[in-house]
Parts: C-alpha cells; structure tokens; sequence
C-alpha cells in the first residue's frame, strides 16, 4: 500500500501532522491496529466494537494483540522507523514511559488532528487530558488506564493486626518473606520515591539513589520474596505472597474469578497512574482511518463496551451510565478501579518522565541492580 506519509520532525505549514497535512488524508478504509493481548471486548472470537466501527465507517480493522512488552514491541518498530520506513502499524497501544519518550523525541509520531477528536474534547476524563508526558495530548490519547498501588491477602492483616494503609507497610518486618515487589523498575522505583515522601514526576538523580538505599534495606532484611512480572498476582492468588505492588485492573478480574479476599489499597502515600496510549506511527499506511477509530472509541456507548470487558480504567467517565445497564455491570459500574471517584484522582501520582537517554540510563544505573543482584 502506498505510503502517505513523508518525513518527520519538521515543522510548520504543510508538515506531517499540520493541519495542512491532515486536510490532504484521505480515508482508505483499512486499520492496521497492535494491541496488548485481552485488551478489547471479545465474544464468540469477535470483537463486537470493532465489528461496530467497520459497519458505521467501511473501515477494515486488521486487528493483532502482538504487543506483550514495551520495550520489546518497540524493538521490532525501532529499526523501520531509523530507515524511515513504515512499521507496518497505522495505529499503536504503549503506555507512557521509556520507549513513549523516545518516540516523541525521535519524532517518530504522527502529531494529532484534535478538530477530528470533537469526542475526545467532549468526554475525555481530567485524568487523561494534557498528560506531562504529551503536553496536551499531541501524539497520544489514552486508550486505557490502571493504577499501581499495593493489594493483599488476609494473612498480611493478621501478621500487621490491623489493615494496611501505606507504603511503609511494604517494609514492615512482620511481612518478612512475603512482599511481593515489581521487577519492572519503573515501578519499583516509584514505589522506593513514595516510600520517602517525593513525587516521582519531580523526582532528581539524588531522590532516585534516597529511594534505592530504602529499596535495598528493604531486599536486606529478607522482607522480598521476589520482584515479580505479571506473575505477581498468581502469587498473590496463592498466598505466596500477603501483600504486593499490583495493579488496579488485575485485583478486580482477581475479585470477580474466585479470589474476592484480595483487596487493593491506595495508600496514604498514594498511587502510580500510568496509561497506555493510542498513537499513530511515522510513516502510517492509512493515518486518517486511525484517527477516526480514535474519535470512535471515544464515544460513551463504546467505551463501556471496552470497559465492561478489560476492567481497567475507562478514559471515558460517562461510559458509566452504559456499563450499569448491561448484563452484571453494576458491580462494573460501582468500581472505583474502573471508574475512579475525586479522592482515587486525587492520590494519583505520575510517573517520571525521562528527559533523554542519559536521564533513562542514570535511572536504570541505580535502579536495576536492586532486581537482578
């Protein structure tokens, strides 16, 4: 397929991703779309809002859930992207950290038509909006979100006495063996800035080496069982570990698949948001049949369609109304970890964003030898 996109980080009148240069996109009617695996609303082998989009805009969705890793995926773009190639993809999902940054940087993004975005303007949570990463939204809007804070097990409130309720308690000693810590050391990392009083999206080098001495007293004094991938809530789900880092979304499918002793907390401290976002590639195919799925899923009717499903954070606040209405969406509805109240958005802290590949590599310096020694 032809190409319809030239060059990259150039600016001004009739560059790519100006408003001159959206006016001459035309639709062609196919979406090349990387997704994560489970992330779109499936039955019977089909995704319905998918099959939606087609009918109402004749675009054809080449759907592929190939995406298991950041940095992975993004090593299987990198290369097309340094020849000035396309990717293959017209539509992308990457959640805002290392690889998003190097992205934006690069200038291997399309930058947005937001006149072709009246539902994202319209109904977009303040959560999504204007994110430090993309100062106002000009190469990403969310897709989904979740928040990273601490879930645990009843045995963790027997051994503490009482609830848990912060950061600290990740570093009491009567959990001795049983914490579970993230491996991914973007978490970790914000975990360690929580644990002594810094926001991490203001964080500097000597906050970073602060919250890693806290992190390595922490393995020292044999609280860790292990720093976990995904793998985190299987151990949690079996009561290897009492009490974790975890994710919002992962603790509710837990609730809702047998496990409804789990209980996530947001702690005092508060918790990491991070999103993961819809971007368009330089050099996509079919740039404007992209935006066009972007605007559509931005629509409060297919929103809950996607957030009945993922159970993870909907960008979109007014898809609640559609979601309680459908078949056991109440208990959807009613989650604060698919749709947040005011004091969950008030406790959510962003993540740091790196300010080049000398900032990404004196964080990974200090940060990564807590997981791999």
């Amino acid at each position: 397929m032809k190409t319809t996109t030239t060059g990259g980080s150039s600016s001004g009148a009739g560059a790519v991703g100006s408003p001159e240069w959206w006016d001459k996109q035309t639709l062609h009617h196919v979406l090349n779309f990387a997704n994560w695996p489970y992330y779109i609303d499936t039955s019977k082998g089909q995704h319905p809002s998918l099959t939606l989009f087609t009918k109402q805009s004749g675009i054809k969705v080449n759907y592929r859930p190939v995406i298991n890793d950041n940095a992975a995926f993004f090593a299987t773009i990198q290369p097309s992207l340094q020849a000035g190639k396309p990717t293959g993809w017209d539509l992308m999902v990457i959640t805002n950290g290392p690889q998003l940054s190097q992205l934006i940087a690069n200038g291997w993004l399309i930058p947005l038509d937001h006149r072709r975005l009246p539902n994202f303007a319209k109904y977009a949570s303040t959560l999504v909006r204007n994110p430090n990463y993309d100062p106002g939204n000009k190469y990403t809007v969310t897709w989904q979100s979740g928040f990273t804070g601490i879930a645990y097990r009843p045995e963790a409130v027997r051994a503490l006495g009482r609830e848990p309720t912060s950061v600290a308690d990740l570093w009491d000693e009567r959990l001795k063996g049983h914490v579970g810590m993230m491996s991914d050391n973007t978490e970790l990392g914000s975990v360690g800035l929580l644990k002594i009083g810094v926001d991490p999206a203001t964080s500097t080098p000597s906050d970073w080496r602060r919250a890693a001495t806290e992190l390595r007293k922490q393995k020292e004094m044999g609280l860790v069982r292990n720093y976990y991938d995904q793998s985190y809530i299987n151990a949690l789900e079996n009561g290897d570990t009492w009490i974790t880092q975890a994710w919002s979304g992962d603790i509710f499918q837990a609730n809702e698949s047998g496990y409804p002793q789990l209980k996530f907390l947001v702690p005092t401290e508060g918790v990491m948001v991070w999103h993961d976002n819809l971007m368009i590639p330089l050099h996509a195919a079919n740039p404007l049949d992209a935006l066009t799925y972007m605007n559509f899923v931005y629509q409060p009717k297919i929103a809950a369609m996607l957030a009945d499903y993922i159970w993870y954070v909907t960008p979109v606040p007014a898809a609640e109304a559609y979601v309680e209405k459908m078949p056991g969406g109440k208990v959807v509805a009613s989650s604060p970890l698919v749709f947040p109240d005011k004091e969950m958005d008030s406790k959510a802290h962003n993540y740091y964003t790196f300010k080049g590949q000398q900032d990404l590599n004196e964080w990974n310096s200090i940060f990564e030898p807590i997981i791999q020694s």
